[in-house]
């Protein structure tokens, strides 16, 4: 039992699995699946799961995440890790959010779905505070029908959100 433990854990896609017998000789096995956060897409693509590790892609299953690209090495995911994990757990960011760049300086820049401008995060200080103002903007420029007139929306600074137009 303890060999097919070892196998199992030794899955990348497996995050957890335990092996046991029932009290009626039954084998039993619970397996807890890797989930992805993020595709990274570089020159070897992986995702990024929901605890920072490397997850290698499936030849069965692709999952819907925000593409990752930039300056991305795959010992150093923490600052990617972090807004992935941010995008996941909000349910607006998830639904809108399709690609997540970090910079050379580690600065982070997304993109959003049917929208063509680039949102520079910078870094993630006060992450909260920055994706709040983003929702904010957002809501208001769509009801004013002005989303298409951006290239750029900066939220890098403290208490204001910057737009460059086209």
């Amino acid at each position: 039992m303890n060999e097919l433990e070892t196998a199992l854990n030794s899955n990348p896609m497996i995050k957890k699995a335990e092996v046991f017998m029932s009290v009626n000789a039954e084998l039993s096995v619970e397996i807890e699946q890797k989930r992805p956060i993020a595709r990274v897409n570089t020159n070897a693509s992986y995702y990024i799961d929901d605890e920072g590790s490397f997850m290698p892609l499936s030849s069965n299953f692709a999952a819907r995440v925000p593409l990752v690209t930039g300056n991305i090495k795959k010992n150093d995911l923490e600052t990617v890790f972090q807004f992935a994990k941010a995008v996941d757990a909000d349910e607006f960011l998830k639904k809108h959010v399709i690609e997540i760049r970090q910079n050379d300086d580690k600065t982070i820049d997304f993109k959003i779905r049917k929208s063509d401008f680039t949102v520079h995060l910078g870094t993630l200080n006060q992450l909260k505070k920055k994706i709040n103002n983003f929702k904010a903007f957002y809501q208001k420029a769509l009801k004013d029908n002005i989303l298409d007139n951006y290239k750029l929306v900066n939220l890098k600074f403290d208490k204001q959100v910057i737009c460059t137009k086209k």
